[in-house]
This record gives structure tokens, C-alpha cells and sequence, in this order.
């Protein structure tokens, strides 16, 4: 059974950088940042296959970068040009098989999530 856990989040400037990490235990085929941010609806940002192949969100494409280091079970989500609207709880989550689908931003399909990641307001 997949396990995950973040880490990363915490303070930063405003068009500055952060990297969330997301460790996991088991496979997992599909794996994706997750974020909430308060009174609004998930939003998957980015989402990996294990054959390294990556889609992200309109609203992150070109600033965040999504990884995954099988040799380490880690996740990785480098975000860059950080801006006020990135703030939220950040989660990282799995989906451990099943077919492609393009349809990688519905949320539901996704089984296993980890406890969140803050990233707070840029100041």
C-alpha cells in the first residue's frame, strides 16, 4: 500500500522559489501536486507517470517542475517566480494503477494522499 509524506513548505519572496518533497513507500504509477487553497476547490497542479512523462496546469506551466526519483521514493515539486495566488496547502497524491486518461486534474481519481504541505503567501 502507497504511503506518502510531504515536507518543503515554508516562508518565501514573492517571485522566489521553493521545492516540495514527498516521500513515499510502495508504486505507484501516477502520482500529482495537489493544492487547496482556503474556500476554493483542489487544484491539481502537476502530475507525473513513472515513465517520467509530465502535464501541468495552465496556471503553473513554466514556473513549477514536477519529478520523481524512484531510486530515493521521492516526489518533487520545484516552484519557481512564486506569486501570491500559488498560496495554499500543497498535497502530494497517487494514483497507483489503472489507464492513462488526459483527464489528469480530476481530483478523485487520485487514491492516496499525504497530510499537506503549507505554502504560505509570498511576502
Amino acid at each position: 500500500q502507497v504511503q506518502l509524506q510531504e515536507s518543503g513548505g515554508g516562508s518565501v519572496q514573492s517571485g522566489g522559489s521553493l521545492k516540495l518533497s514527498c516521500i513515499y513507500s510502495g508504486y505507484s504509477r501516477y502520482m500529482a501536486w495537489v493544492r487547496q487553497a482556503p474556500g476554493k476547490e483542489r487544484e491539481a497542479v502537476a502530475r507525473i507517470v513513472d515513465n517520467g512523462f509530465t502535464a501541468y496546469a495552465d496556471s503553473v506551466k513554466g514556473r513549477f517542475t514536477i519529478s520523481r526519483d524512484n531510486a530515493k521514493n521521492t516526489l518533487y515539486l520545484q516552484m519557481n517566480s512564486l506569486k501570491p495566488e500559488d498560496t495554499a496547502m500543497y498535497y502530494c497524491a497517487a494514483r497507483p494503477q489503472g489507464a492513462y486518461t488526459q483527464y489528469w486534474q480530476e481530483t478523485s481519481q487520485y487514491d492516496v494522499w499525504g497530510q499537506g504541505t503549507q505554502v504560505p503567501s509570498p511576502h
